[in-house]
Protein backbone atom coordinates (compact mmCIF):
# COMPACT_ATOMS: atom_id res chain seq x y z
CA UNK A 1 0.00 0.00 0.00
CA UNK A 2 1.50 3.36 -1.10
CA UNK A 3 1.27 6.23 1.08
CA UNK A 4 -1.46 8.37 -1.26
CA UNK A 5 -3.66 4.96 -0.48
CA UNK A 6 -3.54 6.04 2.99
CA UNK A 7 -4.75 9.17 2.56
CA UNK A 8 -8.11 10.60 3.15
CA UNK A 9 -7.76 12.43 -0.42
CA UNK A 10 -5.31 12.25 -2.70
CA UNK A 11 -1.67 14.27 -2.11
CA UNK A 12 -1.83 16.87 -5.18
CA UNK A 13 1.82 17.53 -6.76
CA UNK A 14 2.71 20.18 -8.72
CA UNK A 15 4.71 19.72 -11.66
CA UNK A 16 6.63 22.28 -13.56
CA UNK A 17 9.11 22.00 -16.41
CA UNK A 18 8.73 23.28 -20.10
CA UNK A 19 9.73 19.36 -21.90
CA UNK A 20 6.16 18.35 -22.34
CA UNK A 21 7.50 14.76 -22.40
CA UNK A 22 8.82 15.12 -18.66
CA UNK A 23 5.47 16.29 -17.79
CA UNK A 24 3.65 13.30 -19.22
CA UNK A 25 5.97 10.68 -18.08
CA UNK A 26 5.55 12.35 -13.99
CA UNK A 27 2.22 12.82 -14.53
CA UNK A 28 1.27 9.20 -15.37
CA UNK A 29 4.01 7.75 -13.01
CA UNK A 30 2.64 9.69 -10.16
CA UNK A 31 -1.30 9.03 -11.17
CA UNK A 32 -0.16 5.05 -10.98
CA UNK A 33 0.45 5.50 -7.27
CA UNK A 34 -3.05 7.42 -6.86
CA UNK A 35 -1.58 10.84 -6.72
CA UNK A 36 -3.63 13.88 -8.29
CA UNK A 37 -1.22 15.94 -10.51
CA UNK A 38 -1.53 19.32 -11.59
CA UNK A 39 1.73 20.22 -14.24
CA UNK A 40 2.65 23.95 -15.20
CA UNK A 41 5.07 24.65 -18.09
CA UNK A 42 6.01 27.88 -16.73
CA UNK A 43 7.25 29.30 -13.00
CA UNK A 44 4.62 32.24 -13.18
CA UNK A 45 1.96 29.08 -13.20
CA UNK A 46 3.61 26.88 -10.40
CA UNK A 47 3.83 30.54 -8.21
CA UNK A 48 0.35 31.30 -8.56
CA UNK A 49 -0.63 27.80 -7.46
CA UNK A 50 1.47 27.69 -4.50
CA UNK A 51 0.28 31.55 -3.76
CA UNK A 52 -3.59 30.44 -3.59
CA UNK A 53 -2.42 27.41 -1.15
CA UNK A 54 -2.49 24.80 -3.10
CA UNK A 55 -0.75 21.84 -3.12
CA UNK A 56 0.86 19.45 -1.31
CA UNK A 57 4.10 18.69 -2.80
CA UNK A 58 5.88 20.31 -5.74
CA UNK A 59 8.61 19.27 -8.35
CA UNK A 60 10.10 21.42 -10.22
CA UNK A 61 13.18 21.94 -12.86
CA UNK A 62 15.91 24.39 -12.30
CA UNK A 63 15.60 25.85 -16.17
CA UNK A 64 12.33 27.17 -16.68
CA UNK A 65 11.63 30.00 -19.81
CA UNK A 66 10.49 32.54 -17.34
CA UNK A 67 12.09 32.08 -14.42
CA UNK A 68 15.58 30.26 -12.34
CA UNK A 69 13.77 27.36 -10.26
CA UNK A 70 15.90 27.90 -8.15
CA UNK A 71 14.82 31.44 -7.33
CA UNK A 72 11.17 30.54 -7.30
CA UNK A 73 12.58 27.78 -4.92
CA UNK A 74 13.56 30.39 -2.25
CA UNK A 75 10.74 32.44 -2.64
CA UNK A 76 8.49 29.05 -2.32
CA UNK A 77 10.05 28.66 0.87
CA UNK A 78 9.57 32.36 2.59
CA UNK A 79 5.81 31.90 1.19
CA UNK A 80 5.11 28.24 2.84
CA UNK A 81 8.12 27.02 4.74
CA UNK A 82 6.20 23.60 5.13
CA UNK A 83 5.29 23.08 1.15
CA UNK A 84 7.90 20.90 0.26
CA UNK A 85 10.15 20.83 -2.78
CA UNK A 86 11.90 18.29 -5.13
CA UNK A 87 14.49 19.95 -7.64
CA UNK A 88 15.40 18.24 -10.71
CA UNK A 89 17.99 19.29 -13.14
CA UNK A 90 19.56 18.66 -16.61
CA UNK A 91 22.53 20.52 -15.29
CA UNK A 92 23.98 18.59 -12.96
CA UNK A 93 26.52 20.21 -11.38
CA UNK A 94 27.45 20.32 -7.58
CA UNK A 95 26.88 23.69 -7.47
CA UNK A 96 23.17 22.95 -8.36
CA UNK A 97 23.07 20.65 -5.57
CA UNK A 98 24.72 22.82 -3.02
CA UNK A 99 22.01 25.93 -4.03
CA UNK A 100 18.88 23.50 -4.44
CA UNK A 101 19.67 22.31 -0.70
CA UNK A 102 20.86 25.72 1.27
CA UNK A 103 17.43 27.07 -0.58
CA UNK A 104 15.79 24.36 0.83
CA UNK A 105 14.57 21.70 -1.20
CA UNK A 106 13.66 18.29 0.29
CA UNK A 107 15.89 16.64 -2.44
CA UNK A 108 17.72 17.09 -5.43
CA UNK A 109 17.22 14.78 -8.61
CA UNK A 110 19.63 14.87 -11.63
CA UNK A 111 18.24 14.17 -14.59
CA UNK A 112 17.87 11.54 -15.75
CA UNK A 113 16.36 9.80 -12.73
CA UNK A 114 15.22 6.31 -12.06
CA UNK A 115 10.95 7.25 -11.96
CA UNK A 116 10.96 4.37 -9.02
CA UNK A 117 13.51 6.40 -7.11
CA UNK A 118 11.37 9.93 -7.95
CA UNK A 119 8.51 8.07 -6.24
CA UNK A 120 10.24 7.05 -2.97
CA UNK A 121 11.62 10.71 -2.53
CA UNK A 122 7.61 11.81 -3.00
CA UNK A 123 6.61 9.32 -0.54
CA UNK A 124 9.28 10.53 1.99
CA UNK A 125 8.64 14.21 0.86
CA UNK A 126 4.85 13.79 2.15
CA UNK A 127 5.80 11.62 5.22
CA UNK A 128 8.07 14.08 6.86
CA UNK A 129 9.35 17.26 7.77
CA UNK A 130 11.57 19.04 5.00
CA UNK A 131 14.86 20.09 6.17
CA UNK A 132 15.86 23.83 7.04
CA UNK A 133 19.16 24.08 6.05
CA UNK A 134 21.70 26.69 7.39
CA UNK A 135 22.05 29.25 4.33
CA UNK A 136 25.17 29.67 2.13
CA UNK A 137 25.43 33.17 0.33
CA UNK A 138 25.23 32.46 -3.67
CA UNK A 139 27.81 35.15 -4.32
CA UNK A 140 30.29 33.18 -1.89
CA UNK A 141 29.48 29.72 -3.18
CA UNK A 142 30.24 30.78 -6.66
CA UNK A 143 33.86 31.56 -6.04
CA UNK A 144 34.56 28.40 -4.77
CA UNK A 145 35.87 25.73 -5.78
CA UNK A 146 34.22 23.77 -9.09
CA UNK A 147 34.10 19.80 -8.81
CA UNK A 148 34.16 18.88 -12.68
CA UNK A 149 31.73 16.13 -13.60
CA UNK A 150 27.87 15.55 -14.27
CA UNK A 151 28.39 11.28 -14.23
CA UNK A 152 26.02 9.45 -12.60
CA UNK A 153 28.97 8.42 -9.68
CA UNK A 154 29.57 12.28 -9.57
CA UNK A 155 25.74 13.33 -9.08
CA UNK A 156 26.00 10.74 -5.50
CA UNK A 157 28.64 12.52 -4.02
CA UNK A 158 26.81 15.73 -4.77
CA UNK A 159 23.83 15.07 -3.64
CA UNK A 160 25.23 13.41 -0.44
CA UNK A 161 27.73 16.71 -0.02
CA UNK A 162 24.73 19.12 -0.40
CA UNK A 163 23.05 17.09 2.46
CA UNK A 164 26.52 17.29 4.60
CA UNK A 165 26.46 21.17 4.24
CA UNK A 166 24.45 22.39 7.82
CA UNK A 167 26.39 19.77 9.35
CA UNK A 168 29.77 18.91 11.45
CA UNK A 169 29.89 15.11 10.82
CA UNK A 170 33.07 13.09 10.44
CA UNK A 171 33.54 11.88 6.63
CA UNK A 172 35.83 9.18 5.35
CA UNK A 173 36.37 9.73 1.79
CA UNK A 174 38.10 7.07 -0.19
CA UNK A 175 39.58 6.62 -3.43
CA UNK A 176 42.46 5.72 -5.57
CA UNK A 177 45.72 8.22 -5.19
CA UNK A 178 45.00 11.40 -8.31
CA UNK A 179 41.17 11.11 -7.92
CA UNK A 180 40.24 14.27 -6.26
CA UNK A 181 39.81 13.25 -3.05
CA UNK A 182 41.45 16.69 -1.37
CA UNK A 183 39.06 18.71 -3.84
CA UNK A 184 36.13 17.21 -2.14
CA UNK A 185 37.04 18.06 1.18
CA UNK A 186 38.26 21.17 0.80
CA UNK A 187 34.11 21.68 -0.96
CA UNK A 188 32.71 19.99 1.91
CA UNK A 189 34.85 22.97 4.12
CA UNK A 190 33.84 26.01 1.78
CA UNK A 191 30.36 25.07 1.68
CA UNK A 192 29.97 24.08 5.17
CA UNK A 193 29.14 25.60 8.51
CA UNK A 194 32.45 26.32 8.92
CA UNK A 195 33.58 27.81 5.93
CA UNK A 196 34.80 30.81 7.95
CA UNK A 197 36.82 29.23 9.76
CA UNK A 198 40.88 27.65 8.38
CA UNK A 199 40.80 24.38 6.20
CA UNK A 200 44.46 22.37 7.65
CA UNK A 201 45.23 19.64 5.38
CA UNK A 202 48.05 16.80 6.87
CA UNK A 203 49.37 14.10 4.81
CA UNK A 204 49.94 11.16 7.10
CA UNK A 205 52.31 9.74 4.34
CA UNK A 206 54.74 12.80 4.40
CA UNK A 207 55.59 12.72 8.20
CA UNK A 208 57.57 10.83 10.08
CA UNK A 209 56.71 8.42 12.29
CA UNK A 210 58.13 9.81 14.97
CA UNK A 211 56.78 13.16 14.59
CA UNK A 212 53.37 12.56 13.94
CA UNK A 213 52.05 13.12 17.42
CA UNK A 214 54.09 16.31 17.39
CA UNK A 215 52.86 17.42 14.17
CA UNK A 216 48.86 17.04 15.09
CA UNK A 217 48.95 17.92 18.86
CA UNK A 218 51.86 20.16 19.42
CA UNK A 219 54.33 20.15 21.94
CA UNK A 220 55.82 21.78 25.17
CA UNK A 221 59.07 23.11 25.03
CA UNK A 222 61.57 20.48 26.46
CA UNK A 223 59.10 17.98 25.70
CA UNK A 224 61.97 16.14 23.59
CA UNK A 225 65.48 16.26 22.66
CA UNK A 226 65.51 19.57 20.60
CA UNK A 227 61.69 20.95 21.47
CA UNK A 228 63.50 24.30 22.33
CA UNK A 229 60.13 26.33 22.33
CA UNK A 230 56.12 25.16 22.63
CA UNK A 231 55.01 24.42 18.86
CA UNK A 232 51.13 24.51 18.18
CA UNK A 233 49.65 21.40 16.00
CA UNK A 234 47.49 21.22 13.58
CA UNK A 235 44.24 20.71 16.30
CA UNK A 236 45.58 24.05 17.55
CA UNK A 237 45.47 25.61 14.30
CA UNK A 238 42.53 24.12 12.32
CA UNK A 239 40.84 25.30 15.61
CA UNK A 240 37.04 26.27 14.70
CA UNK A 241 37.60 24.94 10.86
CA UNK A 242 38.13 21.97 9.32
CA UNK A 243 40.96 19.30 10.01
CA UNK A 244 41.70 16.83 6.53
CA UNK A 245 43.80 13.94 7.85
CA UNK A 246 45.05 12.66 4.39
CA UNK A 247 46.02 9.07 4.28
CA UNK A 248 44.69 8.19 7.37
CA UNK A 249 45.67 4.79 7.07
CA UNK A 250 49.39 5.25 7.15
CA UNK A 251 49.02 6.82 10.81
CA UNK A 252 50.72 4.81 13.46
CA UNK A 253 49.49 3.13 15.84
CA UNK A 254 50.52 5.60 18.83
CA UNK A 255 48.70 8.32 16.98
CA UNK A 256 45.68 6.40 16.50
CA UNK A 257 44.99 5.82 20.17
CA UNK A 258 45.51 10.09 20.45
CA UNK A 259 43.01 10.47 17.83
CA UNK A 260 40.42 8.37 19.27
CA UNK A 261 40.44 10.12 22.57
CA UNK A 262 39.54 13.77 20.48
CA UNK A 263 37.32 11.98 18.53
CA UNK A 264 36.11 10.56 21.91
CA UNK A 265 36.29 13.02 24.53
CA UNK A 266 36.49 16.29 22.17
CA UNK A 267 39.90 17.28 24.09
CA UNK A 268 43.51 16.58 23.23
CA UNK A 269 46.92 17.16 25.17
CA UNK A 270 50.28 18.75 23.47
CA UNK A 271 53.13 16.35 23.74
CA UNK A 272 55.00 16.81 27.08
CA UNK A 273 51.86 18.76 28.41
CA UNK A 274 49.04 18.30 30.83
CA UNK A 275 46.09 20.32 30.30
CA UNK A 276 43.55 19.09 27.99
CA UNK A 277 42.73 21.11 25.25
CA UNK A 278 38.84 21.36 24.04
CA UNK A 279 39.26 20.60 20.14
CA UNK A 280 36.77 22.47 18.12
CA UNK A 281 37.80 21.37 15.38
CA UNK A 282 35.42 19.39 12.34
CA UNK A 283 37.56 15.99 10.84
CA UNK A 284 37.68 14.67 7.01
CA UNK A 285 39.51 12.04 6.43
CA UNK A 286 40.96 10.07 3.42
CA UNK A 287 42.92 7.77 1.93
CA UNK A 288 43.42 4.80 -0.84
CA UNK A 289 43.98 2.14 1.69
CA UNK A 290 41.67 -0.38 2.23
CA UNK A 291 40.83 0.08 6.17
CA UNK A 292 39.21 -3.46 6.52
CA UNK A 293 42.62 -4.77 5.21
CA UNK A 294 44.49 -2.87 7.31
CA UNK A 295 42.22 -3.78 10.51
CA UNK A 296 43.01 -7.48 9.37
CA UNK A 297 46.79 -7.49 9.76
CA UNK A 298 46.29 -5.78 13.16
CA UNK A 299 47.89 -2.56 11.73
CA UNK A 300 44.80 0.39 11.84
CA UNK A 301 42.00 0.37 15.12
CA UNK A 302 39.12 -0.78 14.14
CA UNK A 303 37.32 1.60 17.33
CA UNK A 304 38.91 4.47 15.14
CA UNK A 305 37.64 3.10 11.83
CA UNK A 306 34.09 3.75 13.42
CA UNK A 307 34.66 7.08 14.22
CA UNK A 308 36.15 8.13 10.95
CA UNK A 309 33.87 6.03 9.04
CA UNK A 310 30.73 8.13 10.04
CA UNK A 311 29.57 9.67 6.32
CA UNK A 312 31.84 7.92 3.58
CA UNK A 313 32.16 9.16 0.25
CA UNK A 314 33.56 6.93 -2.02
CA UNK A 315 35.59 9.00 -5.05
CA UNK A 316 35.43 6.93 -8.39
CA UNK A 317 38.28 6.38 -10.64
CA UNK A 318 38.57 8.38 -13.72
CA UNK A 319 37.81 4.99 -15.67
CA UNK A 320 34.32 4.76 -14.11
CA UNK A 321 33.52 8.08 -15.38
CA UNK A 322 34.63 8.48 -18.56
CA UNK A 323 31.97 10.61 -19.79
CA UNK A 324 33.36 13.59 -17.73
CA UNK A 325 36.81 12.73 -19.31
CA UNK A 326 35.58 15.83 -21.93
CA UNK A 327 34.66 18.46 -19.24
CA UNK A 328 37.97 17.80 -16.87
CA UNK A 329 40.43 18.19 -20.40
CA UNK A 330 38.11 21.78 -21.72
CA UNK A 331 38.74 22.84 -17.62
CA UNK A 332 43.18 22.17 -17.71
CA UNK A 333 43.13 23.37 -21.03
CA UNK A 334 41.55 26.82 -20.00
CA UNK A 335 43.86 26.55 -16.67
CA UNK A 336 46.73 26.41 -19.01
CA UNK A 337 45.82 29.21 -20.82
CA UNK A 338 45.48 30.80 -17.62
CA UNK A 339 48.91 30.22 -16.85
CA UNK A 340 50.10 31.72 -20.35
CA UNK A 341 50.30 28.53 -22.59
CA UNK A 342 48.90 28.48 -26.08
CA UNK A 343 45.00 27.83 -26.27
CA UNK A 344 44.50 24.38 -27.35
CA UNK A 345 41.80 22.29 -28.81
CA UNK A 346 41.33 18.36 -29.28
CA UNK A 347 39.34 16.45 -31.95
CA UNK A 348 36.59 13.94 -31.70
CA UNK A 349 39.22 11.27 -32.48
CA UNK A 350 41.75 11.98 -29.87
CA UNK A 351 38.96 12.34 -27.63
CA UNK A 352 37.56 8.83 -27.58
CA UNK A 353 41.04 7.70 -27.10
CA UNK A 354 41.65 9.48 -23.98
CA UNK A 355 37.83 8.01 -22.72
CA UNK A 356 38.97 4.70 -23.74
CA UNK A 357 41.95 4.64 -21.54
CA UNK A 358 42.48 3.22 -18.22
CA UNK A 359 44.27 6.21 -16.19
CA UNK A 360 45.80 4.23 -13.72
CA UNK A 361 47.20 8.26 -12.44
CA UNK A 362 43.48 9.47 -12.39
CA UNK A 363 42.52 12.93 -12.81
CA UNK A 364 45.94 14.03 -11.72
CA UNK A 365 47.25 12.05 -15.03
CA UNK A 366 45.03 13.06 -17.15
CA UNK A 367 45.81 17.10 -15.90
CA UNK A 368 49.71 16.44 -16.81
CA UNK A 369 48.99 15.13 -19.95
CA UNK A 370 46.74 18.42 -21.07
CA UNK A 371 49.29 20.08 -19.42
CA UNK A 372 52.17 18.66 -21.71
CA UNK A 373 49.84 18.59 -24.61
CA UNK A 374 49.62 22.54 -24.20
CA UNK A 375 53.12 23.47 -24.08
CA UNK A 376 55.12 20.72 -26.64
CA UNK A 377 52.72 20.76 -29.44
CA UNK A 378 52.35 23.22 -31.89
CA UNK A 379 49.15 22.48 -33.22
CA UNK A 380 46.27 24.31 -32.15
CA UNK A 381 43.96 20.98 -32.71
CA UNK A 382 45.36 17.90 -30.74
CA UNK A 383 44.98 14.90 -32.91
CA UNK A 384 44.97 11.17 -32.27
CA UNK A 385 48.76 10.75 -33.57
CA UNK A 386 49.56 12.84 -30.73
CA UNK A 387 47.47 11.41 -28.30
CA UNK A 388 49.00 7.96 -29.02
CA UNK A 389 52.56 9.09 -28.91
CA UNK A 390 51.63 10.92 -25.11
CA UNK A 391 50.06 7.98 -23.98
CA UNK A 392 52.51 5.49 -25.40
CA UNK A 393 55.33 7.91 -23.53
CA UNK A 394 53.27 7.51 -20.15
CA UNK A 395 53.83 3.56 -20.23
CA UNK A 396 56.79 3.25 -21.11
CA UNK A 397 59.03 3.86 -17.96
CA UNK A 398 56.48 1.08 -16.11
CA UNK A 399 57.58 -1.28 -19.15
CA UNK A 400 61.15 -0.46 -20.33
CA UNK A 401 64.42 -2.40 -19.21
CA UNK A 402 66.38 0.40 -17.92
CA UNK A 403 63.37 0.71 -15.41
CA UNK A 404 62.26 -2.63 -14.66
CA UNK A 405 65.69 -4.48 -14.36
CA UNK A 406 65.23 -5.92 -17.72
CA UNK A 407 61.90 -7.95 -18.05
CA UNK A 408 59.18 -6.31 -16.02
CA UNK A 409 57.83 -8.51 -13.24
CA UNK A 410 54.22 -8.30 -14.95
CA UNK A 411 55.82 -9.75 -18.14
CA UNK A 412 57.92 -12.54 -16.11
CA UNK A 413 54.43 -13.58 -14.20
CA UNK A 414 52.37 -14.02 -17.60
CA UNK A 415 55.30 -15.63 -19.66
CA UNK A 416 55.25 -17.80 -16.53
CA UNK A 417 51.42 -18.68 -16.55
CA UNK A 418 51.75 -18.98 -20.90
CA UNK A 419 54.26 -21.55 -20.52
CA UNK A 420 52.11 -23.53 -17.35
CA UNK A 421 48.68 -23.57 -19.78
CA UNK A 422 50.55 -24.61 -22.56
CA UNK A 423 52.47 -27.47 -20.71
CA UNK A 424 48.97 -28.49 -19.64
CA UNK A 425 46.43 -28.35 -22.33
CA UNK A 426 45.77 -32.06 -22.19
CA UNK A 427 45.41 -32.12 -18.69
CA UNK A 428 44.89 -29.56 -16.10
CA UNK A 429 43.75 -29.32 -13.03
CA UNK A 430 40.66 -29.46 -11.69
CA UNK A 431 41.12 -26.35 -9.52
CA UNK A 432 43.30 -24.57 -7.57
CA UNK A 433 45.28 -22.79 -9.96
CA UNK A 434 44.89 -19.72 -8.36
CA UNK A 435 46.04 -20.59 -4.92
CA UNK A 436 49.16 -22.75 -6.33
CA UNK A 437 50.43 -19.60 -8.81
CA UNK A 438 49.68 -17.09 -5.49
CA UNK A 439 51.86 -19.83 -3.75
CA UNK A 440 54.52 -19.56 -6.08
CA UNK A 441 54.86 -15.64 -6.12
CA UNK A 442 54.02 -15.66 -2.03
CA UNK A 443 57.28 -18.02 -0.75
CA UNK A 444 59.83 -16.17 -2.87
CA UNK A 445 58.70 -12.71 -1.91
CA UNK A 446 58.63 -13.52 1.87
CA UNK A 447 61.78 -15.42 2.08
CA UNK A 448 64.05 -13.01 0.07
CA UNK A 449 62.08 -10.25 2.63
CA UNK A 450 63.22 -12.10 5.36
CA UNK A 451 66.62 -12.54 4.12
CA UNK A 452 66.44 -8.59 3.69
CA UNK A 453 66.07 -8.25 7.18
CA UNK A 454 68.73 -10.83 8.44
CA UNK A 455 65.40 -12.72 9.58
CA UNK A 456 64.13 -9.52 11.70
CA UNK A 457 60.54 -11.21 11.58
CA UNK A 458 58.85 -7.58 12.51
CA UNK A 459 61.02 -5.51 10.27
CA UNK A 460 59.86 -8.30 7.50
CA UNK A 461 56.62 -7.59 8.52
CA UNK A 462 56.58 -4.23 8.34
CA UNK A 463 58.04 -3.85 4.72
CA UNK A 464 55.40 -6.28 4.00
CA UNK A 465 52.84 -4.95 5.44
CA UNK A 466 51.67 -7.61 7.08
CA UNK A 467 50.25 -8.21 10.46
CA UNK A 468 53.41 -10.19 12.48
CA UNK A 469 51.12 -12.76 13.37
CA UNK A 470 50.01 -13.34 9.72
CA UNK A 471 53.57 -13.03 8.24
CA UNK A 472 54.59 -16.06 11.19
CA UNK A 473 51.85 -18.34 10.09
CA UNK A 474 52.76 -17.82 6.79
CA UNK A 475 56.25 -18.94 7.53
CA UNK A 476 55.07 -22.15 8.76
CA UNK A 477 52.02 -22.95 6.24
CA UNK A 478 55.23 -22.24 3.71
CA UNK A 479 57.79 -24.02 5.62
CA UNK A 480 60.03 -21.09 5.27
CA UNK A 481 63.41 -21.38 6.95
CA UNK A 482 64.84 -18.70 8.42
CA UNK A 483 67.19 -16.02 6.68
CA UNK A 484 70.50 -14.94 8.16
CA UNK A 485 71.11 -12.36 5.02
CA UNK A 486 69.96 -11.74 1.13
CA UNK A 487 73.15 -13.16 -0.62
Amino acid sequence: MTLAETRPNPAVILVADDDRAIRTVLTQALARQGYEVRTASTAATLWRWVADGQGHLVITDVIMPDENGLDLLARIRHLRPDLRVIVMSAQNTLMTAIKATERGAFEYLPKPFDLKDLIQIVERALAGPAPKPEELDADQAEDMLHIIGRSPPMQDIYRTMARLMATDLTVMILGESGTGKELIARALHGYGKRRDGPFIAVNMAAIPKELIESELFGHERGAFTGAVARLSGRFEQAQGGTLFLDEIGDMPPEAQTRLLRVLQEGEYVTVGGRTPIQADVRIIAATHRDLRALIGQGLFREDLYYRLNVVPIRVPPLRERSQDIPALVRHFMAQAVENGLPGKSIDLAAMQKLQAHRWPGNVRELENLVRRLCALYAEEVIDVAAIDAELAEARRPVDSEEHSGGEGLSAVVERHLREYFAAHTDGLPASGVYDRIVREIERPLISLSLAATRGNQLRAAELLGLNRNTLRKKIRELDIQPARGLK
